[in-house]
């Protein structure tokens, strides 16, 4: 595979979204906060990505894969959302807080139309609080972080090393910069050893509990990296 990583394009988006849903349709967080099965909407939850795409091309990095001498070379086989650092002590700007309010108007929005889509909003407040406090608690550097949103590889693509070349897009940029990344994955196995080559390390894991029903996620900070790092690690 010849694989190239390029922004997102709103022609790249339906494809995007494609990769989103399908390797989520089995994680454990996507699970916990989309709980009642019966409820969950795949149209409605195609109608939220988008909205966040399209915030995405303008606020963040996003990035799409695909394979130029394949057979479709405008299929889109893994996604990435980067948000970009913000020094820790720096006031949200004008622009930032519109962006933000303009995509929350969009959101409530699509609820109003759509639905929840059988989203857990009980869950989702309890992670975003949880959130906070692990970010406040792990975020030291006052420069800020890298912060791995999205990665997502479809099935079929998995193992080809295209997650790979997803993550070197940011990473690479955060060793130029001297600076540092950090994700946060719902899964322990295999992501963490995975994560883990490419330079991450575990911190802590975070317990989202509602009323027995726990959700696990596991924080990771990666170092920016000189040369010499890279050949030993591998990555």
């Amino acid at each position: 595979m010849a694989i190239e990583v390029t922004p997102l394009t709103e022609a790249d988006i339906p494809g995007a979204i494609d990769t989103i849903q399908q390797a989520f349709a089995d994680d454990p967080y996507n699970r916990w906060i989309f709980n009642d099965r019966t409820k969950f909407s795949l149209a409605r939850n195609r109608v939220s990505l988008s909205i966040r795409c399209r915030w995405g091309i303008r606020n963040a990095l996003f990035y799409v894969a695909k394979d130029p001498l394949s057979p479709t070379p405008s299929k889109v086989l893994g996604t990435a959302l980067w948000l970009p650092p913000r020094p820790l002590d720096a006031p949200q700007t004008w622009d930032s807080y519109f962006q933000s309010w303009l995509l929350y108007i969009r959101q409530v929005g699509m609820n109003l139309y759509h639905g929840r889509g059988g989203l857990n909003v009980k869950r989702y407040y309890n992670w975003k609080r949880q959130q906070a406090v692990l970010q406040k608690e792990l975020w030291t550097d006052p420069r800020g972080y890298y912060f791995c949103n999205i990665v997502t590889v479809l099935p079929e693509a998995q193992g080809k090393g295209v997650g790979k070349l997803l993550f070197r897009e940011i990473t690479a940029r955060a060793d130029r910069e001297g600076m540092k990344c950090y994700l946060e994955s719902s899964k322990e196995e295999p992501n963490i050893k995975i994560y883990e080559r490419m330079g991450f390390q575990f911190c802590k894991e975070l317990e989202c509990d509602d009323d027995g029903v726990v959700c696990k996620l596991f924080a990771m900070i990666r170092e920016p990296q000189t040369s010499k790092d890279k050949s030993i690690s591998g990555s």
